[in-house]
């Protein structure tokens, strides 16, 4: 196709659309009009996409067709509408696309940590290189269970809440890197698998099973959740298929970044049982069992919510008309 030609063939019909897009009242006539000349200048972008890509004449078009529909449409729909298709239909699909990396780094950082745990706990000299044994043993039996009632229970909530939620933002926004969220799920794996190993040369691993599990199976996961986001974004744009990489990354960083909106909640949540019942003396059934009724709710959540939305399309992405028409690619 040859896009000048084009061009000056259509310029008067752009021109018109443009200029009704902008009046300020039409008429019934007009309307019709205006409706007529989108479909005629819509085909044409799809025919200057599927022929050439992207182009200036494209970009042209599109941004008339832009103003067009939201002559067309109206308002854009109120914040207070568009919260309900986030939390039931947008957000879950985000998080069921990630199930699988999601587990896999799940099984990974439970990995690392059992080996560092039991590297560490099978070696005396090794424990012992960690610091003095009379600390060790300080905080094997003291430090590592005070650490979670040193505080008042809100303050100390809002304090994990604060810093897990920076550690799961990090993992999504750096996570083009490919290094970054990697980097994270190990450092946080040998620093569990350490504590482990310390507890358990002390005959403290109960204790230490006891204090992690109620609040760590929700936390631990939002961050695997965070991980896996951070890697798809980075796959997005180191191998983005048939479309344009640009084009490619932000889509996924569209739809992605919305798990970091999600993972705050969640973790606001695990950081609630952290604050609250992980240091209270209640019997342990209750304790994990409150944590693995919040880990229950949050994989229903990403499992079934996310399932049923990622069956009716949805991908968590921003709708055309939000985000603007997509490049077209042949094949």
């Amino acid at each position: 196709m040859d896009l000048d030609a084009l061009t000056a063939a259509r310029r008067d019909e752009w021109a018109r659309l443009d200029e009704l897009s902008r009046t300020r009242r039409l008429d019934g006539a007009q309307i019709d009009e205006l409706v007529t000349r989108y479909r005629a200048a819509s085909a044409d972008l799809a025919d200057m996409k599927t022929s050439a890509g992207r182009s200036a004449q494209g970009d042209h078009v599109s941004t008339m067709l832009a103003r067009a529909r939201l002559r067309l449409t109206g308002a854009p729909e109120n914040v207070m509408r568009q919260i309900p298709r986030f939390f039931v239909l947008q957000l879950p699909a985000a998080l069921y696309r990630l199930r699988w990396t999601t587990l896999v780094i799940a099984v990974s950082f439970v990995a690392v940590a059992t080996v560092v745990a039991l590297w560490v706990s099978s070696d005396p000299a090794l424990v012992a290189s960690l610091g003095d044994p009379a600390q060790l043993e300080q905080y094997a039996s003291e430090d590592f269970t005070g650490y979670y009632s040193e505080n008042p229970a809100a303050v100390f909530a809002g304090t994990v809440w604060t810093n897990n939620a920076w550690i799961a933002a990090q993992c999504v926004l750096f996570g083009i890197t490919g290094l970054w969220p990697i980097m994270v799920i190990v450092q946080n794996a040998v620093s569990v698998g350490l504590a482990a190993g310390i507890m358990i040369s002390f005959e403290r691993a109960d204790v230490f099973v006891l204090y992690i599990l109620p609040h760590g199976l929700l936390e631990l996961t939002c961050v695997f959740v965070a991980a896996a986001a951070g890697l798809h974004i980075f796959w997005a744009w180191a191998a983005p298929g048939r479309r344009p990489r640009g084009e490619s990354l932000a889509s996924a960083g569209r739809a992605l970044a919305t798990v970091a909106v999600g993972l705050v909640i969640a973790l606001g949540v695990a950081g609630a049982i952290e604050g609250f019942v992980t240091a209270q003396p209640w019997p342990w059934p209750v304790k994990i069992g409150i944590g693995a009724g919040a880990l229950a709710l949050f994989l229903v959540y990403q499992l079934v919510v996310g399932g049923r939305a990622h069956r009716s399309g949805e991908t968590g992405d921003l709708t055309e008309q939000e985000a603007g028409t997509p490049t077209l690619t042949a094949g």
